[in-house]
């Protein structure tokens, strides 16, 4: 047992912070037939690359993977203070004024420390440690792609009940048209009679020669190989499906081979009942190839 079968449809991210400095990674995943991954990272850390491409690759084995990593560095945490130079100069140059002007109030406080340069807002020091942020990534990266798994996992889930339950239609009508009436020789040799009957006014064939006939058509018109094809696709994906694991080229595989049988039981049929038979058995494959294209 390989466990599950997974979707190639999901999303996850995660954050991690150390002092001032935070990483987010975002990742998400859709259909595609190989695994093919684009990677966005900040300036400075493409040595990432091969890393996570690493990552991603023992975790997934198909699906487009689009990995977003953002680096935010938190500007809080400063302090502020008065710049003495500034705000003696300011003062000296309100006294020479005052001497010249004499005004009626004196200049208020806010007013002074809005004065540019007279407040300094001083900044902590970020340390660019490119080493530990290199860490903080590949932690999120392991995170994300964890949950990432898990989603596509529940999506296969639900993804193999509506499966089985187009096989279960499959099975159905596969039932359907190996019971049907019109494969009977009887059947057919009755239809050949008509026809002829249609085409001459005393249709008089030997019994034996008619009873040639009906036997040829019969044997033209025979869908028994295909039928149990069918039923040997039917047992195949169910166990693909049981058996989990990354089975979506498979199941893609085995869809196409149920077409084929399919389209030659249309072909063979003998009556407008089993054409229609094979008419539902080809819409229900579309329906079964549609969800395939979802699986790992």
């Amino acid at each position: 047992m390989s466990g599950p079968i997974a979707s190639m449809t999901g999303y996850a991210r995660a954050e991690r912070a150390d002092g001032p400095q935070r990483v987010r990674l975002e990742i998400r995943s859709v259909n595609s037939r190989n695994l093919d991954m684009r990677l966005r990272l900040p300036p400075g850390f493409d040595a990432l690359d091969i890393p996570l491409r690493q990552e991603i690759s023992r975790a997934l084995s198909r699906g487009s993977i689009n990995l977003v990593v953002t680096l935010e560095r938190d500007s809080g945490g400063g302090t502020v203070r008065v710049n003495p130079v500034v705000l003696e100069t300011v003062l000296a140059a309100m006294e020479t004024l005052s001497a010249r002007i004499s005004p009626s109030a004196p200049p208020a406080l806010e007013n002074i420390l809005a004065l540019p340069g007279v407040l300094v807002l001083d900044q902590p020091a970020i340390a660019e440690d490119e080493d530990g942020i290199a860490a903080l990534v590949m932690d999120c990266a392991a995170e994300a792609i964890e949950h990432l798994c898990a989603m596509r996992v529940e999506e296969g889930r639900a993804t193999a009940m509506i499966l089985n339950g187009v096989l279960d239609s499959i099975e159905a009508l596969v039932s359907d048209a190996q019971d049907h009436p019109a494969r009977a020789r009887e059947h057919i040799e009755a239809r050949l009679r008509a026809q002829l009957a249609n085409l001459v006014a005393d249709a008089g064939l030997p019994p034996d020669r008619l009873a040639q006939e009906a036997l040829l058509l019969a044997t033209k018109a025979d869908i028994q190989e295909e039928l149990d094809r069918l039923r040997a696709h039917i047992s195949a994906a169910r166990k693909l499906i049981a058996d989990g694991g990354p089975v979506g080229r498979r199941l893609d595989f085995l869809a196409q081979e149920f077409n084929r049988e399919a389209n030659t039981l249309c072909a063979k049929a003998n009556a407008v009942e089993l054409t229609a038979i094979g008419l539902d058995l080809k819409a229900a494959i579309d329906q079964l190839r549609e969800q395939v294209q979802n699986i790992e």
